[in-house]
């Protein structure tokens, strides 16, 4: 079953990260048929070192499609999924490492269910080693488990998921929304019909990075995460009340101390 994986590259990603990213793709059981990178403006000279020789060694393998200035996640997967080739498209973040038989576990399910257009993971999160795991976000795995579950937060965890680039297409591909393109997508893909799945093992080790707790916070993230909220909101497919209620939790957790939204996140929200 050929399949594409998708990233986008910006200009903050670390040469290094992105290198362990890439040997996790190419260590694959079964490897892709390409590997659609889009550099959403302009990269590092480090980056476009490590980039550069991986498209030497493997010229038939990665298409780059690149384009200035920095449009953000949205556009940037929007244009990807439409430069992918295949109609099966994994998921994948350049700081992300996948476990080695990833591709295997997943297409596996696309071949028992021919209806299925999407499916998911659970993840193993590390800041240095994803040897050392210090929490796991766990998602729900049927089908009518996720589409309640996405009424107030997400049911996959973005960098695991492979899906069928019809089904993308027919929702509408990524938009732009602060902060949840990919929240927007699901709940979209769903109420377009969609036939969702989320394995039960972690496929993916997720690095979470040291600084990510204080990103999460303050009154410039709520703010955001209203504007994107709404934007779900407006589709229906959530109510009021769902609404509102996330936005409390989020105005809570946004405006707490940095320290202390890391436990939250750890020991609550994503259970080691």
């Amino acid at each position: 079953m050929p399949f594409s994986v998708l990233m986008s590259l910006y200009i903050k990603e670390k040469a290094e990260y992105f290198k362990a990213c890439m040997e996790s793709i190419l260590a694959q059981t079964v490897l892709p048929d390409e590997i659609v990178i889009i550099e959403d403006g302009p990269i590092s000279e480090e980056l476009e070192a490590v980039l550069k020789g991986y498209v030497e060694q493997y010229p038939d393998l990665i298409r780059i499609v690149a384009y200035t200035p920095n449009r953000g996640l949205g556009y940037a997967l929007n244009v990807g999924v439409e430069a992918c080739s295949n109609e099966i498209i994994a998921r994948m973040d350049t700081d992300d490492i996948c476990r080695v038989d990833r591709f295997e576990k997943q297409l596996a399910e696309f071949q028992k269910n021919p209806d299925l257009d999407i499916i998911g993971s659970q993840i193993d999160e590390f800041e240095d080693t994803p040897d050392v795991i210090v929490a796991k976000r766990t998602v729900p795995t049927t089908d009518a488990a996720i589409k309640a579950y996405q009424k107030r937060r997400d049911s996959f965890n973005h960098m695991t998921v492979m899906y069928k680039r019809s089904m993308v297409l027919k929702a509408g591909n990524y938009q732009p929304c602060p902060l949840m393109e990919d929240t927007y997508l699901w709940v979209r893909m769903i109420q377009a019909g969609a036939t969702c799945m989320n394995s039960d093992e972690s496929l993916v080790y997720a690095r979470i990075g040291k600084g990510m707790y204080e990103r999460r916070g303050g009154w410039s993230y709520f703010l955001k995460y209203k504007e994107g909220r709404r934007k779900v909101y407006e589709t229906g497919f959530i109510s009021r009340w769902d609404y509102l209620y996330t936005l409390m939790v989020q105005f809570v957790v946004a405006l707490m101390p940095s320290g202390l939204r890391g436990v939250l996140f750890k020991k609550v929200l994503h259970k080691g």
